[in-house]
């Protein structure tokens, strides 16, 4: 893999892991149009531990605050009066009843998700869908309820469809929580670190696979170029993100769904 290359994906997945025009979808979009692949294992890490490392850095304080809540909550003798009285505790435990989804799909239905990855077609269809429920969010009268333990689920059910190419994460599960009444704040919030264990487990995976795989002969510098790139793209595209929620234009994202999946499906498909 060249440096072009390597900056053309690290760009690619900073810049559409986070914003809601999925990431996955445009990966196939891009394999078809440059013949770019990501077949590489020990790019695949770098680039995904770059946009995992771009959420902790926006979101530092508040992972820090939510594991030292977590690992006191479930030491204290009175776990349910933590649970009401630290609101980090109960963002940590939102998180991982909202993480349980995905967990289960990618156990499950792994092979299903990996017969239709490179389907384009499929691609063009759930890009229009994203954009359907982005736009959703336009009719929706602003609230700011509170997270809860099922709210946190459906969220998570949400995040477990967007496995399928096409379908954006943080479009599903940003809308999802604004269509619960969360504020826009606190659906971003929760949609960024909900991404965290999404990450960092396809992360894992694919150093599984790469220990198990011949990487003798890759060079490191495109590798890190890639990461720096998925890194700054993606700390970017995540403050982007969160001005234009707050500006509370994020229907904005719809059209440009809905134009790239009548492109894929008129032209690529």
């Amino acid at each position: 893999m060249g440096y072009v290359d390597a900056i053309i994906l690290g760009i690619v997945q900073g810049l559409t892991e986070f914003l809601p025009i999925s990431s996955s979808g445009h990966l196939v979009i891009f394999e078809h149009l440059l013949n770019l692949k990501m077949d590489n294992i020990a790019f695949e890490v770098f680039v995904h531990f770059g946009t995992l490392l771009s959420v902790v850095a926006v979101y530092f304080n508040d992972i820090w605050n939510m594991i030292t809540s977590f690992f006191r909550g479930i030491t204290h003798r009175n776990v349910g009066k933590t649970y009401q009285d630290d609101a980090y505790f109960r963002l940590s435990i939102f998180v991982i009843i909202g993480t349980i989804p995905a967990v289960i799909a990618g156990l499950f239905l792994e092979d299903f998700f990996v017969s239709v990855f490179h389907n384009t077609q499929l691609v063009g269809v759930t890009l229009l869908i994203t954009g359907v429920v982005i736009l959703s969010t336009r009719f929706i009268k602003y609230r700011a309820a509170d997270l809860t333990p099922k709210k946190s689920l459906l969220i998570g059910l949400a995040q477990s469809i967007a496995i399928l190419p096409g379908i954006s994460r943080s479009g599903f599960t940003i809308s999802s929580a604004l269509i619960a009444g969360i504020s826009r704040e606190d659906a971003a919030r929760f949609s960024f670190l909900l991404a965290i264990p999404a990450i960092l487990g396809a992360t894992l995976l694919h150093i599984i696979d790469m220990i198990t795989s011949d990487i003798s002969g890759i060079s490191i510098a495109p590798m890190f170029v890639g990461f720096l790139f998925s890194f700054v793209v993606g700390y970017l595209a995540i403050r982007f993100l969160l001005s234009v929620l707050k500006s509370g234009k994020f229907v904005w994202f719809a059209p440009y769904c809905f134009i790239a999946g009548l492109l894929v499906l008129l032209f690529i498909g």
